[in-house]
């Protein structure tokens, strides 16, 4: 054996293996663990899609009730320091609008869940009451700074954009053919209020 192949034949030997790298992502327990979580999100989205689709959908109503109901009080308040005659003339439509819509969804949430508004949860309540007292807030305002008219319709305006946005979300979420009937009734007397609003000018 010459010098190069004996230099050769140690090399080889003393030469480390190379080890498989292992990583944590690369344990059996991690494996476990991830298959374990997701499991768990799959179980919890499944519950919510089961469980918990009718009483989101009754609180989507009793919310939708609650603002029809505060709006409408609003009006009843507001309507009598309007001075425009055309926009009392509009409002006093949108009132009946509003009030003929809550009393749908008042008579739907008794007759499905026997179910009426004062045992909504808390927090829809409170959010009701919220948007109730800030929109009060700014309308008062207005009718103290002589603004009342175009605050009124701007304000109006806005609301039955909303009322608009929440009927379409029950219509399509509901399948009772009754519900989606008073949603696509009101919507279409709301969308005709709109134009009315949007085109209110104190000058006329």
């Amino acid at each position: 054996m010459d010098e190069k192949q004996y230099l050769n034949q140690i090399s080889s030997t003393v030469r480390p293996t190379k080890k498989s790298k292992k990583t944590w992502m690369s344990s059996p327990f991690f494996k476990v663990g991830v298959i374990g979580v997701v499991g768990f999100i799959l179980i919890v989205i499944i519950g919510s899609l089961l469980g918990g689709g009718k009483g989101n959908f009754k609180s989507q109503l009793a919310a939708l009730q609650l603002h029809l109901d505060n709006t409408s009080s609003l009006i009843s308040t507001f309507q009598k320091s309007v001075k425009s005659s055309d926009l009392r003339s509009t409002s006093a439509s949108l009132y009946s609008v509003l009030t003929n819509t809550s009393r749908d969804v008042a008579s739907y949430l008794s007759s499905k869940y026997k179910f009426k508004v004062s045992s909504a949860e808390q927090n829809v309540k409170n959010q009701a009451k919220l948007a109730r007292d800030g929109l009060e807030a700014e309308l008062m305002n207005a009718k103290i700074n002589g603004l009342l008219d175009r605050v009124f319709a701007m304000k109006m305006k806005y609301e039955v954009s909303t009322f608009m946005a929440e009927e379409t979300e029950i219509y399509n979420a509901s399948g009772d053919e009754s519900l989606r009937g008073a949603m696509n009734s009101s919507y279409n007397s709301l969308k005709t209020l709109y134009e009315k609003l949007d085109s209110f000018s104190e000058t006329k």
